[in-house]
């Protein structure tokens, strides 16, 4: 069975597909570098660089019609910022709320044999008739899809990451169920299994070989702040002459400049990946935040991923990334369940 993907970043959700068995055949996106990057790693697949909300219905299935797609899944997993616990003001003007119902009317254009949706728990916020999510759910279900979703553990996929995310499935005329799953192995959780073989880098080194294997630059100040945080320390940890006057009686984000811990799952992969203000981002044992490699192994992409465009844009492109291994274990029992219920309509 093919895919479309929108709001496709980088590749991670169309990754995990792939390696579950599926054709990718087109993906949608406004990120020209994270486009790259897919076009790199899904070289047969046609591309379109465009904001969903301008591209019209006859736009879409020219994109269909033009990729050769036959029977398919539509996948899409929408900016999540203004959804995300992070961001607490959750401004109602911001346009990328409405990015859900974009893809409410691609489901209605398209007609897709099924649907895998996956976004911050938090876009189920607000009441059960009025919010984004519900108003999906309504669409879909008057178009007669079935569905299935909740909310899952990365770590239950496979995934080394303290992450919750919202995943839902869908198929048309037929019942479907999300896999729940529950990863036995622990020691193929931690951020030791993951990165502990990389060759170790300075702050500011690039590895001559091993591609993404960068590590960002540190002023002399937050030099000194990693070099006094130990072993799985964070900001509570430093000396008063270097704590920020932010934090003197601020008792919140005390992850930030801290060290992953090596027999642990990370803390979520986040767009600030790289970046050692940001989270508990710092490396276990060495004096720099983490690589982008580093970062993609932590969201399960394989070395072989191609990430195109600067580091910081890299960065961006795994954050926001679907991780691939949670993806392929769905779409996997997905594809079972589409085959043993009878095919195509």
């Amino acid at each position: 069975m093919d895919v479309i993907d929108v709001f496709s970043g980088c590749g991670g959700t169309s990754l995990g597909f792939r390696q579950a068995g599926f054709r990718i055949r087109a993906a949608i996106d406004l990120d020209r570098s994270a486009l790259d990057s897919f076009t790199a790693n899904f070289p047969k697949a046609s591309t379109y660089c465009r904001d969903i909300r301008l591209i019209t219905n006859t736009d879409l299935t020219s994109v269909r019609e033009r990729a050769g797609v036959g029977p398919f899944v539509l996948i899409g997993c929408a900016p999540c910022q203004p959804f995300s616990k992070v961001h607490t003001s959750h401004p109602d003007d911001d346009p990328r709320r409405t990015l859900l119902a974009e893809f409410s009317r691609a489901v209605r254009v398209l007609s897709p044999e099924a649907i895998f949706l996956e976004n911050v728990p938090g876009i189920q916020r607000g009441s059960s008739e009025t919010s984004q999510f519900s108003i999906f759910l309504q669409e879909i279900s008057a178009l007669g899809y079935s569905y299935d979703y909740g909310v899952v553990k990365c770590t239950d996929y496979g995934v080394p990451q303290t992450r919750l995310r919202l995943v839902l499935v869908a198929a048309f005329g037929r019942p479907v169920s999300l896999l729940r799953r529950r990863h036995s192995r622990a020691k193929e959780l931690t951020v030791r299994h993951w990165i502990g073989n990389l060759p170790p880098i300075e702050c500011g080194q690039a590895h001559p070989t091993i591609d993404g294997h960068v590590a960002s630059a540190l002023s002399e100040t937050n030099l000194k702040r990693i070099r006094a945080v130990p072993a799985e320390g964070s900001r509570m940890s430093l000396p008063t002459d270097l704590m920020l006057k932010c934090h003197e009686k601020h008792r919140g984000h005390t992850d930030v400049y801290g060290r992953m811990r090596w027999d642990a799952p990370a803390s979520a992969i986040t767009t600030r990946c790289i970046s050692l203000s940001n989270g508990r981002f710092g490396h276990p044992s060495q004096d720099r935040a983490i690589s982008l490699r580093e970062a993609a192994r932590l969201q399960t992409f394989p070395d072989s991923f191609s990430i195109r465009g600067s580091v910081r844009s890299g960065a961006r492109q795994i954050g926001n990334a679907v991780p691939p291994r949670m993806a392929k274990f769905i779409a996997r029992d997905l594809r079972r369940q589409l085959e043993e219920s009878g095919g195509d309509r």
